[in-house]
C-alpha cells in the first residue's frame, strides 16, 4: 500500500488538528456499522489502520468521545471532523479516517466490514470482499 519509510499526514477540515504516522498502514477498509455511520453522518466510514506506536498529533488537541465501552473516537472540537478510532482491546492499532489524510486517494479500501448493518439503499458495487461483521474470519466474506 505504501513505502514503510514514508510519513503519512492528515488533519481536520479547519486545520486546527494535524497528525502524523511514521509507519506503513496495515489495512484500509470501509465500515458500514451503525456507530461509524452516525459518527460520520454518512452511509459509510472509510478508515486506514496504522500501528499506534508511531501515530502522534502534531498540532492541536482533539476532543474524545467513548462511543462504546471499549471504543474511543477523536474529532476536532472546532469543525467536528472525525479523526481516529481506537478499540481498547487492541491498543496496538489506531484507525484513521481515510478522508482526513492529506492524500486519501493513496489508501484504497481492501474490503467492506459490518455490511450486516449496511443501509438498504447503499449499493456496494466495487467487488471488494464484504464481511457481515469485522474482518476476523476470512470465511465470512461474501
Amino acid at each position: 500500500m505504501h513505502n514503510p519509510s514514508e510519513m503519512h499526514r492528515g488533519g481536520c477540515l479547519c486545520g486546527t488538528i494535524r497528525y502524523v504516522v511514521a509507519e506503513a498502514p496495515l489495512r484500509s477498509a470501509i465500515c458500514h456499522c451503525r456507530t461509524c455511520r452516525r459518527a460520520a453522518s454518512s452511509p459509510t466510514l472509510p478508515f486506514v489502520t496504522f500501528p499506534t506506536a508511531t501515530f502522534s498529533f502534531e498540532r492541536g488537541t482533539p476532543q474524545t468521545f467513548a462511543s462504546s465501552a471499549d471504543v474511543v473516537r477523536t474529532f476536532c472540537g472546532d469543525c467536528g471532523s472525525p479523526l481516529t478510532y481506537v478499540n481498547r482491546t487492541d491498543s496496538e492499532t489506531i484507525d484513521v479516517m481515510t478522508v482526513s489524510l492529506d492524500h486519501p486517494e493513496k489508501y484504497p479500501p481492501e474490503d467492506h466490514v459490518w455490511v450486516s448493518h449496511k443501509l438498504d439503499w447503499d449499493v456496494i458495487g466495487d467487488r471488494l470482499p464484504c464481511y457481515p461483521q469485522g474482518r476476523t474470519d476470512q470465511s465470512d466474506a461474501s
